[in-house]
């Protein structure tokens, strides 16, 4: 099956490179004729896939994964294709990483390995399509949708940049990392791909477009600005071509100046502080001082009625009983250690019938793994067993924990 599609692949990019005048023809054109080529290298071209034709009676086309393809390669600025669809993309990861577990379960290696690959191409592929439309994203506000002519056009792409946007963040928000991370379990692979790395690529990516979206908004209100001006222009010479006898009046000679004329900023600014002026530094500090200062001197000094003498003697030494709570955390980690077996919490207190409230004990356990030294925290392993919040969105309601030798 390999070598069938190593076979295949070459053969592609061949013929990719042997008709690379025709491909890139009807890059640029949009579509090419049969009547301008060689038939016989069009028939191939359309074969291999590489060509299309929509409608009987259209031009044969570039099929969409080879034009994305060289848009891609040749950073066409004319691109404005953005995949949104995340929910499906997060959909298949989910699917992809339960065949993983299963036929890691039923010790099917060859399975799992060719599961652990699709699944490490998807994340990978989605990571990097999600990139790859920020960076269309900036090319596009960077240029200031330059592919366009009119402000109304640049209006309606930053519109639609705008709902492109609101499209991925709404998808980013599928993605519960808690539900990941169940899924990956104590997994190595699957916690590296569906918690590492993920996570931290969708909080940059999540951040960055934050930020394309306030660039959208600034840059959709200059263009507003400049429509508005453009109108008020357009207006005004229209009314000079259906009144060519126009003239402006003398606004000065006039008693009452319209408010229109009457807008002079202010001569005397506002004052303020300086903070930058080294010369004012001594009085802005001795104005603080004063502030800052609180003084005692008027106040009533106390007078004792008798002298009281102190004694220094030496300390007592004395012992703190240790905690009945942490003694029994304790023991239950020795025999967690003894049995060698994954323990729960609460089975443990209800198996040995302690009298501590089952919320006071399991912040016990989570407190007594946390305060290990790292070399001894190393030897454990400590899973926290929940459900998110139905309400509040992030937060993880621990119901027990379960330890274990790591």
């Amino acid at each position: 099956m390999s070598n069938n599609l190593h076979q295949a692949g070459v053969k592609l990019l061949k013929q990719l490179s042997r008709h690379a005048d025709v491909v890139m023809d009807a890059y640029l054109a949009g579509s090419v004729s049969e009547s301008t080529h060689d038939v016989a290298v069009i028939e191939k071209l359309k074969k291999s896939g590489i060509l299309w034709r929509p409608e009987p009676d259209e031009e044969l086309r570039l099929k969409r994964s080879v034009r994305a393809l060289l848009e891609e390669a040749l950073s066409d600025e004319r691109n404005r294709q953005i995949d949104a669809n995340v929910g499906s993309a997060f959909g298949t990861i989910k699917t992809l990483a339960d065949h993983y577990k299963e036929a890691r379960h039923n010790i099917d290696y060859g399975a799992a390995e060719a599961y652990l690959a699709d699944l490490s191409e998807h994340v990978y592929s989605f990571t990097d399509s999600l990139r790859y439309s920020i960076r269309v994203l900036w090319g596009r506000i960077n240029n200031e949708f330059g592919y366009v002519g009119s402000i109304n056009a640049k209006i309606r792409e930053n519109e639609l940049a705008q709902s492109q946007v609101s499209e991925l963040l709404n998808g980013l928000e599928m993605f519960q990392f808690s539900e990941l991370s169940e899924i990956a379990g104590d997994i190595r692979e699957l916690r590296r791909l569906l918690v590492t790395n993920l996570q931290e690529t969708l909080s940059q990516c999540t951040l960055e477009l934050s930020a394309v979206q306030g660039r959208l908004l600034e840059l959709i209100g200059r263009f507003r600005q400049i429509q508005g001006r453009t109108r008020l222009l357009k207006g005004f010479l229209l009314h000079t071509d259906l009144h060519p006898d126009y003239q402006p009046e003398n606004h000065v000679a006039h008693k009452h100046v319209p408010r229109l004329f009457n807008c002079a900023e202010a001569i005397i600014k506002p004052a303020s502080v300086d903070v930058n002026n080294a010369s004012h530094e001594i009085v802005l500090l001795e104005a603080v001082s004063k502030i800052k200062a609180i003084s005692r001197d008027l106040l009533p000094s106390k007078v004792r009625e008798h002298n009281v003498e102190t004694t220094m003697t030496e300390v007592e030494d004395f012992d703190i009983p240790d905690n009945p709570l942490k003694l029994a955390v304790d023991e239950y980690f020795c025999e967690v250690i003894d049995s060698g077996l994954r323990q729960s919490a609460l089975e443990y207190l209800k198996a040995n019938k302690l009298e501590w409230e089952a919320e006071n004990w399991l912040y016990q356990v989570i407190g007594g793994y946390e305060g290990l030294p790292d070399e001894h925290k190393a030897y454990f392993e400590l899973e926290p067993i929940g459900e998110p919040d139905p309400v509040y969105n992030g937060n993880f309601m621990i119901h027990d924990v379960e330890l274990w030798l790591a």
